[in-house]
């Protein structure tokens, strides 16, 4: 079976590398989804986004992104995220939290981001938001 190279890196730290048979990420211009193959493309993230990768082996990595690019080339896919998070990583109870504050903080843009990134991150630990 045909796999794709998969490189998924924060402005911090790399997050995932390895082989995938398909990933799927919500970008700017919809919900996109990525098989070998697949022809060359730019893509920018949406905020808030959530990106999942099924691994060679059947399992899906969920990745809580915000901001950045993904890009797929004839060597495979990379995504470049302004930050990111696994979902296993994920504290459910502090993005809880963190959501609460950013929708008391009102129409404030930060507040607005802030929001974005703990619903993406309790979509990325299957809660909802």
């Amino acid at each position: 079976m045909a796999t794709l190279q998969v490189e998924l890196v924060a402005v911090e730290r790399k997050i995932w590398s390895g082989e995938a048979s398909m990933v799927i990420a919500r970008t700017t211009e919809g919900e996109l989804g990525v098989l070998p193959g697949h022809a060359p493309l730019l893509g920018q993230l949406a905020e808030g986004g959530v990106v999942t990768i099924r691994t060679d082996s059947g399992e899906d990595v969920v990745v809580a992104a915000h901001g950045g690019f993904l890009s797929v080339t004839e060597r495979g896919v990379s995504i470049l995220a302004e930050t990111a998070e696994i979902s296993t990583d994920i504290d459910v109870e502090r993005a809880r939290e963190a959501l609460r504050r950013a929708e008391d903080a009102g129409d404030d843009p930060e507040a607005l981001n802030a929001a974005r990134r703990a619903q993406s991150r309790l979509r990325a630990a299957g809660e909802s938001a």
